[in-house]
């Protein structure tokens, strides 16, 4: 391997990273201004709640670029946190000011809590069956037959049923008449066993059993093209900006809701999920496409599992600090689909194998439970 010192390397600055040359995504950053200019000049709702949506996208990409930027320079597994807590930040974001906006305006609380439970089951499903499903019919579309690391696949598989499992009890309690308090209390012990679990497998996967997710020995590492200061302020800039926009989006959803005649749980699944995590399910299908599947499937099963174990929890356990009734239980439609969408995920990769028609099969599935919550 030549190594490149920090001189040779291609250096980019903070305000060369939001240029429309170092990356076409950036571009839709001028939908920051037209953000403010809804939101605080002309009190448009349904415009403030779309250009919001589309601005969180690009501050998204410049979030992984700067995490990734410092990740390069730390060992393996203090990178590997950074990811892991930076990677599904739109998600915490957006979730933790719904729960703010709960504890504070009682008026809006139902409408809040249903923004965060939607926008973490829609961030699972997303991963699990769009950006999986996109990554298998595009890399089997290059590629006959495509393998990936199993055994390393299988911890993920039954950490995300653990998770689901955490759901499905509460489901079942309010089904046989569990009353709403036992329920909530529940779901706030089993979020602290869901983090203790979540801290146990980081120390697998980055400590004890580390070689097991090794990467492969001819893969290619870049090397860091800003320097640490430069990286730093990118991702404060960018997560200062991600929290404006999420801000905006959060007080215009019900608004916009109404206004543009939507529900609000579609918009909480399906859309909220789909543009904060844009930049990173295009990232998870480029790199099938290039024959890559352990880190194309690293991104998108990686993400349902933050999700799931960690940012889900963490977000009961803030509400539970903030004084507001966040549990476990999303609703029968919503933990029917994660968990027939983790069981469909988990059999289709079983094999060690992918092709294209089982990327088909997700995208199905996907479609299927889009339809079923744009109706609802």
């Amino acid at each position: 391997m030549i190594f490149i010192s920090e001189t040779d390397s291609p250096k980019i600055g903070v305000l060369q990273a939001f240029s429309p040359t170092v990356n076409k995504l950036n571009w839709l950053l001028i939908a920051i201004p037209i953000t403010v200019y809804f939101s605080l000049v002309s009190n448009d709702n349904s415009m403030s709640f779309i250009f919001s949506m589309i601005a969180i996208m690009p501050l998204a990409l410049l979030m992984g670029h700067a995490t990734e930027e410092i990740a390069l320079r730390t060992s393996e597994s203090l990178g590997g946190l950074l990811n892991a807590t930076f990677g599904n930040a739109v998600e915490i974001i957006i979730a933790g000011l719904a729960i703010y906006t709960a504890a504070n305006y009682a008026d809006q609380a139902d409408t809040m809590i249903t923004v965060v439970q939607a926008s973490l089951v829609g961030s699972i499903l997303g991963n699990l069956l769009l950006v999986l499903g996109l990554s298998l019919l595009w890399g089997g579309i290059n590629h006959r037959k495509q393998s990936f690391n199993q055994s390393a696949l299988s911890m993920s598989g039954s950490l995300l049923l653990l998770a689901v499992l955490a759901m499905l009890i509460p489901a079942a309690v309010h089904i046989g008449g569990g009353n709403a308090d036992s329920i909530l209390k529940l779901s706030r012990y089993a979020s602290l066993v869901l983090l203790i679990m979540y801290g146990l497998a980081l120390l697998f996967q980055l400590k004890t059993h580390a070689h097991m997710f090794a990467p492969e020995a001819d893969i290619e590492h870049d090397e860091p093209k800003m320097t640490n200061k430069d990286a730093w302020t990118l991702l404060i800039v960018a997560t200062v900006l991600v929290g404006w926009m999420a801000e905006v989006l959060v007080h215009s959803i019900d608004s916009a809701a109404s206004e543009l005649k939507m529900p609000a749980l579609f918009i909480g699944v399906i859309l909220l999920p789909f543009f904060g995590n844009a930049a990173e399910h295009f990232t998870a299908v480029i790199v099938a496409g290039k024959d890559k599947m352990d880190l194309s499937l690293a991104i998108a099963i990686g993400s349902s599992v933050q999700i799931a174990v960690f940012v889900a929890p963490l977000m009961v356990v803030f509400a539970w600090v903030m004084g507001v009734d966040l549990s476990l239980e999303f609703g029968p439609l919503e933990t029917a689909a994660t968990f027939l969408s983790v069981l469909v995920a988990n059999s289709i990769l079983n094999d060690g194998n992918t092709n294209w028609l089982e990327g088909a099969m997700l995208l199905a599935c996907y479609t299927i439970l889009a339809l079923s919550f744009w109706m609802m």
